[in-house]
């Protein structure tokens, strides 16, 4: 440093560098953990080799780190990317949330490459920022809100005022989304929650999933979200859907990775089979949903209620 020159402190030097884009991006390491390379430029950037350069940037800045899991068949996955102590620092002091802890990023560091569910946890981001990428090239569509896994841990997290105080009481029996979200196009909302599967589970634990989300529409009584189930084959899909033969009292729509990979389609358009509705697909943006609070939150006309509950209309295929 030149005799004289004021040291610029690490966080005034990074806030002085960052765009509103790479606040975005350090917003979503703080609350999903772990990005890879090729997810962050399909949702933020105009091409892979210019994420590369930014990340490369934002590294060097000390606000963010990156891994690179190796492959049991030999090779290395893309870069993972989680948030450096200046990166924590940076989004907890925008957000009001004090300073971090000393230790707070290596913890974070170490819980995240040591996870055995990893996969999943990219998995579950990936829904969202597919829904982030096609927002990204499209008018009048946008990801409204990304909510993580983690904001449903807690006991009580979906109870609303009003609802069935045995969603507190029955905490364990309440379903813990993958991740839940906002979504908007054609001049509308809908809220919605996600539920990525690997393939590992049997599907009765799916069909379990299935009726904690029963349970929580009935003790919420006044509000009904769909539950977007992403599968690994269209294969599992059907048998998914050939266990509920009778309508469902929730909604839970379905689509599968493979069926996006051989249609081209994203996770935006007409990829949501309704449970219990019969075959024809649907935009995400037309799923129903019941939330007078969403409908007045968004300025949305509210969704119907009668006083047996959600009334929901839909074709039969």
């Amino acid at each position: 440093m030149r005799k004289g020159a004021i040291e610029v402190p690490p966080l005034l030097r990074l806030q002085a560098s960052i765009t509103n884009r790479d606040d975005r991006l350090l917003g979503w390491l703080y609350d999903h953990g772990v990005l890879t390379t090729d997810q962050i430029a399909s949702a933020l950037f105009p091409s892979l080799d210019f994420a590369q350069r930014r990340l490369l940037r934002l590294t060097g800045l000390k606000a963010i780190t990156r891994f690179r899991p190796n492959k049991l068949d030999g090779g290395s996955y893309p870069y993972h990317y989680v948030l450096a102590q200046l990166g924590y620092e940076h989004v907890m002091g925008q957000r009001g949330l004090g300073a971090p802890g000393r230790d707070h990023a290596r913890r974070r560091f170490q819980s995240l490459i040591s996870r055995r569910d990893l996969p999943h946890l990219l998995g579950g981001n990936g829904v969202f920022i597919a829904l982030a990428a096609y927002a990204r090239r499209n008018l009048g569509v946008a990801l409204e809100s990304w909510r993580p896994a983690t904001a449903f841990h807690e006991p009580g997290t979906l109870y609303r005022h009003g609802s069935d105080n045995r969603m507190i009481l029955k905490s364990s029996g309440m379903p813990r989304p993958d991740g839940a979200g906002v979504w908007a196009e054609d001049g509308k909302t809908v809220p919605f929650f996600v539920e990525y599967d690997t393939g590992t589970e049997s599907l009765a634990v799916l069909a379990e999933k299935i009726d904690k989300y029963d349970l929580l529409a009935r003790y919420a009584e006044s509000w009904l979200w769909p539950t977007l189930f992403v599968l690994p084959t269209a294969q599992r899909e059907q048998h998914l859907h050939d266990r509920f033969t009778a309508e469902p009292s929730i909604i839970a729509a379905t689509t599968a990775l493979d069926y996006l990979r051989h249609t081209g389609k994203t996770l935006a358009q007409d990829v949501w089979r309704l449970i219990g509705f019969g075959k024809p697909r649907k935009r995400l943006i037309d799923l129903p949903y019941v939330d007078a609070e969403h409908d007045a939150a968004w300025s949305v006309a509210p969704q119907a209620v009668n006083d047996d509950g959600p009334e929901i209309h839909l074709e039969r295929g």
